[in-house]
């Protein structure tokens, strides 16, 4: 079975692409008004549920026609034959020769996939029970710190996929955590961060999770070392690093140079991608905080996805439904951005999550092949929880002039019954997909008695297409899913573009310039400073300042 995607030749090479332009032509015109009204039913007919969540895409500016154009593009891109080959171990990620293999982070124990002679789901079970085991240690306070006091603070350092995903995760499921432990996150190599991080904590009883796969990670490493440093100067034995620190991390030398016992090293694997790895030991935290029973939860949320991605047919397949409208909006809307907006503020860090999932992944100007892609890929993500954002941005979305496509979250229950507060957030879901999409005629705002001159202020041209998406509750499981419908749509889309959506070469060139620059702002003496005359002014400018 072939790897590459039928899309690596070019999306608009595809024999439905054409169909798809001459289909748009006519939808654009029309709208969501008139389209419920010649299609009523589309309401009920327009949904996809699996696992326990419902797509309502009915207000999206498509027909029936257009679905099976969609439909029928994935099947010219590759789709179903990419996915397989993904499942099966393949090295899809073709810049890096690499398996593409998250989706067995979470295979069922007693599943095989053998990739390179090695059964990669044992593998994985083999790092989760010796993750469970340390979890609970840390739990139950069999393990102590350097003087014997219990572990009470958990603080992992990372940056990028060992960061974004854990605390997303844990801010997500803090309702189910062990409130007894403070559970923090650092990752930005400015010093306030491991500052305010740190400052109210007791190093006895603190316990640094350090997250990086080489153990090299620039601004990780510069964290990992301040926190080393923090530690001992209370504790002041060498010995107090192996009690007070973990790694996850594949690079035992490193590791145990550092001081840390390599008994409690938690390894992954190069197939899988930082921004597909919160499952993974990168995960870590997550179990600690919340239980490695409840972190199996998650991990059968993230499996029923993925089962669903790999089986259900398009029409029914909420990922490549989800995807395949990003992929129509971006290319022929030209919509460049998408608006994620859980109403669940529990869920406050998850479209900054979403933005490493989508853009680091699909943030390609070339295809499979090399070649130059002629349309755009990656819309932007960006969201934050309702209802927050209608009292900020919602009116950009509203009377605005991009076209931004929404995705609302919600939960049938919520987790913390207060009064009427639940069924008043849910309100404003419901609220805010109808005024989006049917708006407010200039007729109806004079109907109103609205004097002529602010008719127009008034007016809402709607016609602003929405996903609708509710789950029951929130729980682990519930994220688990929650996140592999977004990394399917992701892979939906990178498919279709023909682009790898599982490397990141992009991260690197600015990574390479700042380790030339640190020991220019470090010198002694003046430097001889070769970049240009924009960034030699501002390397000077910043030596006098700082004296």
């Amino acid at each position: 079975m072939s790897s590459a995607p039928g899309g690596a030749a070019g999306m608009r090479s595809l024999p439905s692409w054409g169909p798809l332009q001459e289909n748009h032509a006519s939808v654009a015109p029309r709208h969501l008004r008139e389209i419920f009204a010649d299609d009523p039913g589309r309401g009920e007919r327009l949904v996809a549920e699996a696992a326990g969540l419902r797509l309502d895409y009915s207000k999206n500016r498509v027909d029936d026609e257009t679905l099976g154009l969609l439909v029928t593009l994935a099947g010219e891109a590759g789709l179903r034959e990419r996915t397989e080959a993904m499942f099966s171990g393949e090295r899809i990620n073709v810049t890096e020769d690499r398996s593409v293999l998250h989706v067995a982070l979470r295979m069922p124990r007693g599943r095989s996939l053998i990739v390179d002679g090695r059964d990669v789901v044992a593998d994985v079970h083999e790092v989760l029970d010796r993750m469970a085991a340390f979890s609970r240690s840390v739990r139950d306070g069999e393990w102590t710190g350097h003087t014997g006091k219990r572990i009470r603070n958990i603080i992992n350092i990372g940056i990028g996929g060992s960061d974004l995903g854990p605390v997303m995760a844990y801010r997500a499921l803090r309702h189910y955590s062990d409130r007894d432990l403070t559970v923090r996150f650092v990752s930005n190599v400015d010093a306030t961060d491991f500052v305010e991080k740190t400052r109210d904590l007791d190093p006895a009883e603190t316990l640094f999770v350090i997250a990086s796969k080489t153990f090299t990670t620039l601004e990780t490493m510069t964290n990992a070392r301040t926190a080393r440093e923090w530690s001992l100067a209370t504790l002041g034995e060498e010995a107090a690093v192996a009690r007070h620190f973990v790694a996850v991390s594949t690079n035992a030398e490193e590791v145990a140079g550092f001081g840390i016992d390599t008994d409690n090293m938690f390894g992954f694997w190069d197939w899988v991608g930082g921004r597909y790895s919160m499952d993974s030991a990168i995960g870590l935290s997550t179990m600690i905080a919340i239980g490695p029973e409840r972190f199996a939860e998650m991990l059968a949320g993230f499996h029923a996805i993925d089962e669903h991605f790999r089986t259900e047919p398009y029409e029914r397949n909420l990922p490549a439904l989800m995807g395949l409208l990003n992929v129509w909006y971006a290319e022929l809307f030209g919509a460049e951005t998408v608006a994620v907006l859980p109403y669940e503020q529990y869920l406050e860090r998850f479209p900054a999550y979403l933005q490493q999932l989508t853009m680091e992944s699909n943030g390609k100007h070339v295809r499979l092949d090399g070649a130059a892609v002629d349309y755009a890929t990656g819309p932007i993500f960006w969201g934050e929880p309702g209802t927050n954002g209608q009292h900020s941005f919602y009116q950009l979305i509203h009377q605005g002039t991009h076209l931004i496509p929404c995705d609302l979250i919600f939960f049938a229950r919520g987790l913390n019954p207060l009064g009427d507060h639940h069924d008043l957030l849910v309100a404003n879901v419901f609220a805010q997909a109808e005024a989006l999409a049917f708006g407010k005629t200039a007729d109806e705002v004079r109907a109103e008695g609205v004097p002529d001159r602010l008719v127009p202020h008034k007016t809402f041209e709607g016609n602003r297409p929405t996903n609708v998406l509710m789950a029951e509750r929130l729980d682990p499981e519930t994220l688990g899913k929650l996140v592999a419908l977004y990394e399917h749509s992701v892979f939906t889309q990178g498919t279709i573009w023909g682009i790898d959506s599982f490397d990141q070469w992009g991260v690197e060139l600015g990574k390479t310039l700042a380790k030339r620059i640190v020991p220019e702002l470090q010198a002694t003496t003046d430097p001889e400073l070769g970049h240009d005359s924009s960034t030699n002014a501002l390397i000077r400018a910043y030596r006098r300042r700082r004296g």
